[in-house]
């Protein structure tokens, strides 16, 4: 692959979250970045991360693909890249009609985004994945239900098109599955797409992963894998507590490779990043999901100073230069990112104690959102736990990042969480009062519960 011409735009295809990375990474090459949205407007989760001064030009999807191949074709562009999980189903498509020696396969471009798909695309290639059914009828659950035997076991409902947990539910065994299933059928997600059938899948147990890909021409490589801490959190499953960089001699390292090239084969992912979260069950490693773009929330620039390079930085150097990226990682620095949780909703204070944080030894990073007064939703997905904040602890010795996370997590816990109080009846109009047999005395503040691993 021969250099770039300096006048051939990469073209980022919402460039939001980490794809906000490849601008100025694009830009050190003297290589123009391009900016297309394939959403009406910037999601709020991502309007901090959104900078439109990168760009040499901003278009805008009308839902006439035709007409923005016109526009960017005259432009010879270097590269179309998804930089957020909405601008997957786009960047593929311009791909296809401008790159074509670029491009993934066509024809499972539905399996890089569809989690219905996804399952479908790997159980056609022999891949071991979780049981799941993907459907809009609850008749067709229930006979699969059946099938599996499945009855008195945990289940996962969740939107095969959504993303950052959004609608995900783990439903207890024995529990009503139908009650998420109905409330999320027919809904549109935080990613305006509708969920017009929902996934139903087997919860797996194990210890969770993810593997962090760049891909060109077919060849594989491993940018990262870190280890996910998650905690149930009412009805929710999904609840971030922390991530931790996992060494490449790490026995379980080569186990989740070979599986991560198996999974970007099966979808047919051969050129450029990829998110693929695996759950390492006794049984052996099994798909949650692959994502066909980076490692969100700034993870490539945490990576950068965890291993000395990312999917971000490898995938600008192969475009603008040809430079095939290293087959696997080396860890320079242990790191982990301690997300905040929040066990219950209400008027936040003593926020000073977490004054602290940037004071600890190992201390990286931080973005800590919450101030005294603020008022906190329970903690429930992860773009909720992104707007509650997370601390990023990077040290030469393992040691000191878990001592430091500890602390982290005894600073979280002296926060104080005041429920509001509840409107006081309209004596009026409705019966009883405070003073009748039964009345629940309203609580007093309470500390946050910072939890622990599952």
């Amino acid at each position: 692959m021969s250099p770039a011409h300096p006048a051939q735009p990469a073209v980022i295809v919402d460039p939001f979250s980490s794809g906000a990375q490849y601008a100025p990474e694009f830009a050190a090459f003297g290589v123009p970045s391009l900016a297309v949205s394939s959403l009406p407007e910037v999601p709020p989760a991502y309007a901090d991360s959104w900078d439109p001064t990168r760009y040499q030009r901003l278009l805008a999807h009308d839902g006439e693909l035709e007409r923005l191949v016109a526009e960017l074709r005259p432009l010879s562009p270097l590269c179309v890249i998804a930089g957020a999980e909405s601008g997957v189903e786009l960047a593929d498509r311009l791909t296809e009609r401008l790159l074509p020696d670029q491009a993934n396969s066509p024809a499972l471009s539905a399996a890089r985004r569809d989690k219905g798909a996804m399952a479908e695309a790997l159980h056609a290639a022999g891949v071991p994945a979780i049981r799941q059914i993907c459907t809009d009828d609850p008749e067709a659950v229930r006979a699969w239900i059946d099938r599996e035997g499945l009855h008195g076991t945990d289940l996962v409902v969740k939107p095969p098109k959504s993303g950052s947990t959004d609608g995900v539910t783990r439903v207890p065994a024995g529990a009503d599955w139908r009650a998420p299933f109905d409330q999320q059928l027919g809904r549109v997600n935080l990613w305006q797409n509708l969920n017009d059938r929902m996934m139903v899948q087997e919860y797996a147990h194990g210890t969770e992963f993810v593997v962090d890909t760049f891909s060109h021409r077919g060849r594989h490589t491993v940018a990262d894998v870190c280890r996910y801490g998650k905690v149930d959190n009412g009805a929710q499953m999904a609840v971030y507590e922390s991530l931790t960089w996992v060494a490449p001699e790490d026995p379980a390292v080569p186990v989740l490779t070979r599986y991560a090239e198996a999974v970007l084969d099966a979808v047919g992912l051969r050129n450029g990043a990829a998110h693929i979260e695996i759950m390492l069950t006794a049984e052996g490693p099994r798909l949650i999901e692959i994502n066909s773009r980076p490692h969100g929330g700034g993870h490539p620039a945490f990576n950068l100073t965890a291993t000395g390079d990312s999917q971000v930085h490898r995938a600008v150097r192969w475009f603008a230069r040809g430079e095939a990226a290293p087959e696997s990682y080396r860890l320079r620095r242990h790191m982990t990112v301690v997300f905040l949780i929040a066990r219950r909703a209400g008027i936040v204070s003593n926020t000073a104690a977490l004054k602290g944080i940037t004071d600890l030894p190992s201390y990286h990073h931080s973005a800590v959102r919450i101030q005294d007064g603020d008022r906190l939703e329970t903690t429930r997905d992860l773009l909720a736990t992104l707007t509650l904040g997370f601390v990023v602890l990077a040290h030469p010795d393992a040691a000191q990042v878990a001592h430091d996370t500890a602390a982290v997590r005894a600073m979280e816990a002296a926060l104080v969480v005041t429920p509001e109080p509840e409107p006081e009846p309209d004596h009026g109009h409705e019966p009883g009062s405070e003073s009748e047999p039964g009345h629940e005395p309203r609580p007093g503040p309470v500390a946050v519960d910072a939890g622990g691993h599952r």
